[in-house]
């Protein structure tokens, strides 16, 4: 497995699979991973029409794609969790709830979580940060990274629920935080971005680095996808672009 394509937030936009269905069977993709956050947008917290919509659509592109992946967002799991988050509709919240519930049902075991590595890339709604393995396990040093992925993965509400660093909170881009581990890249959505924003995982190294004292190629970078989000009068914040990854090269690039 190498090229994957990558879904970021949807945020209600039932549009963005029909988009992207279209331009999957221009290309050739080993797997298809959804970054999260399908539900909640500006003021459409009664428009449960639209919730859905969103909804279905999800599950039928899922269907139609059993090579599919899914990452929860924090507005994912705002709805199981009751937990209040910027445009949470109570009226929705059943919907959502079953809704994601058939969607584990549809897909593979395993393949709906916070987080997945695909050979050098770990993908997350947020990602995950150096501050929350300490929190977590100690620094991590001597826990293997895949059984540190499956324990995070069986964490609730009172570890994930945490703004400040968890993997569907995080926000990372251009601050001093560290990424874990350094050698994985790692794909988030999340944040918006007016175009695939790549980035060494802090300030610190990417001066270092400017500087001509660090050679650190594929060593703690971040690509963060959230180009399809837009302000709250619904003006797009990002290209609306989808974007591939291949994960054994460290690459990425406009699906065409």
């Amino acid at each position: 497995m190498s090229k994957v394509f990558v879904i970021p937030d949807v945020h209600l936009k039932a549009w963005m699979f029909e988009k992207a269905d279209e331009m999957i069977t221009l290309g050739e993709y080993d797997r298809i991973i959804l970054l999260g956050d399908l539900v909640d947008d500006w003021w459409q917290e009664h428009n449960l029409d639209l919730y859905s919509q969103t909804i279905e659509a999800t599950i039928s592109f899922l269907s139609a794609h059993p090579n599919s992946w899914l990452c929860y967002g924090n507005h994912d799991m705002s709805y199981v969790w009751q937990a209040l988050e910027s445009g949470y509709s109570p009226y929705a919240r059943d919907l959502v709830v079953d809704g994601l519930r058939r969607i584990e049902m549809i897909l593979p075991e395993g393949h709906a979580a916070y987080i997945h590595r695909m050979d050098r890339v770990l993908f997350s709604h947020a990602g995950l940060m150096e501050r929350f393995v300490l929190k977590h396990f100690g620094g991590g040093e001597r826990v293997d990274i895949d059984l540190m992925l499956d324990r995070i993965n069986h964490m609730g509400k009172e570890s994930m629920w945490d703004p400040s660093c968890s993997p569907i909170w995080a926000r990372p881009q251009l601050s001093t935080v560290r990424l874990y581990p350094m050698d994985l890249a790692q794909v988030v959505g999340h944040t918006p971005v007016e175009k695939p924003f790549l980035e060494k995982h802090s300030l610190e190294e990417a001066m270092l680095k400017m500087h001509g004292e660090m050679d650190s190629e594929h060593k703690g970078q971040l690509l963060t996808l959230d180009t399809f989000s837009t302000d709250s009068i619904g003006r797009p914040l990002g290209d609306q672009r989808f974007v591939w990854i291949d994960t054994e090269k460290l690459e990425f690039g406009y699906a065409e």
